[in-house]
């Protein structure tokens, strides 16, 4: 059996890993004419993701990701004010994509092939490419992220939603800091709530993809309001005058707006989280999208992890969520034998109710920061409650 696996970052890996090792032939089709560039994006690791990478043959070993056994909120003065034992496992991007990429076969992942459109049958599935090319199988998995060439495809009307804000990020080298914010940061997932804003920071492996002290990136995400149509064009808006809509690539984000970020940290921060923004590598920014699908199967075709839904990173579950579908889909398939439309009904009744609860539990948790005035949005923004709700998987039960 013969699997197409569209997108070629974690999400598609994930699953070209899993349908490799229950026996499947697996080609992964991504766009990048190159190996994917490492991002300045920490992934907290949940028990389906350590599940995912047990099974692929992923060594969850100490150059894994940094082991963060507490969190704490500063204020504006860099006062601790409240503290919270939280056991989690915090990793790079950089460093899982290096972990996946690795563990699969390289002659069978194709760069340069970006999706361009699908055609399916009672007996298989072929993909066309903008490069001209097209490939054929039993089954084609659709894991090419937030802007899915086949979800827009298969399910047009499944549109991103822009929640009102953007999630600064980026990575400096924890030698960087000054031995004060070390000491404060690198042993805990820091938070600091600026009014309508939040600001989360902590360890991950370093430039190097290295987890040993001395050789780690700090990592920090601030979420802050931008006005779509004023604030967010003009954040879209390269230095030729250039609108590149609703994002733009970090190289291209002005000068300027870095440094007016960079000034804002230092007049809203706690000075020790305002070092890491300080000297971080190529700051960028993630305008914050939620996205639903209708479906997951569409005949011989899955949509997986974010080209199905997209979920504020509040819930901390992208990767993880990705990495529940890819297991449950490779269940589903092994069950189901040769009958991939079977396995794929299975699939979706499995995950599309789950997925949809985690978009809800994110924008619950979000709805402050996008400008709610309730009470409920209010009480999701103070220090205890970042600390017992931000990535965790507790507040989905009543979701899912």
């Amino acid at each position: 059996m013969r699997a197409l696996v569209i997108g070629g970052s974690l999400g598609g890996l994930l699953a070209a890993n899993l349908l490799a090792r229950a026996g499947w032939d697996v080609e992964v089709f991504e766009q990048a004419s190159e190996e994917l560039a490492s991002r300045g994006a920490g992934i907290i690791s949940h028990p389906e993701l350590f599940q995912a990478l047990k099974v692929i043959g992923v060594p969850l070993d100490d150059s894994y990701g940094v082991n963060i056994p507490l969190r704490g909120t500063l204020d504006r003065s860099g006062a601790m004010i409240a503290t919270l034992a939280s056991q989690q496992v915090f990793t790079s991007w950089g460093r899982l994509y290096q972990l996946l990429k690795a563990a699969f076969p390289a002659d069978c992942y194709r760069f340069g092939h970006s999706f361009e459109s699908l055609v399916q049958d009672a007996t298989g599935v072929t993909a066309r490419f903008t490069n001209g090319s097209a490939a054929r199988g039993d089954l084609l998995v659709g894991a090419d992220g937030i802007r899915s060439s086949v979800r827009a495809q298969l399910a047009p009307k499944a549109k991103l939603l822009y929640a009102g804000y953007v999630g600064w990020r980026g990575l400096a080298d924890e030698n960087a800091v000054s031995p004060a914010a070390h000491r404060d940061l690198s042993d805990k997932l820091t938070f600091c709530l600026p009014p309508r804003e939040m600001m989360l920071c902590y360890p991950v492996a370093g430039f190097a993809n290295s987890t040993r002290p001395g050789e780690r990136c700090l990592n920090y995400v601030w979420y802050r309001p931008a006005d779509e149509k004023r604030e967010l064009a003009r954040l879209c808006t390269d230095a030729s005058g250039k609108s590149h809509g609703m994002s733009i690539a970090p190289p291209l984000i002005r000068p300027e707006i870095v440094d007016e970020m960079r000034r804002a940290a230092d007049e809203l921060l706690a000075p020790q989280i305002a070092e890491v923004v300080r000297h971080a590598r190529q700051p960028f920014f993630q305008p914050i999208f939620d996205v639903e699908s209708p479906h997951m199967a569409f005949g011989r075709v899955a949509l997986l992890g974010d080209a199905a839904f997209v979920a504020r990173p509040h819930v901390g579950m992208g990767v993880t969520k990705g990495a529940g579908d890819a297991l449950t889909l490779a269940e589903c398939l092994r069950k189901a034998k040769r009958n991939v439309a079977k396995a794929l009904g299975q699939y979706e009744s499995r995950r599309l109710r789950f997925n949809a609860g985690v978009v809800a539990r994110g924008r619950e948790l979000g709805a402050w920061l996008q400008g709610s005035n309730t009470p409920a949005a209010k009480r999701h923004h103070t220090p205890e409650a970042v600390m017992s709700e931000i990535a965790v998987t507790g507040g989905l039960a009543s979701q899912a």
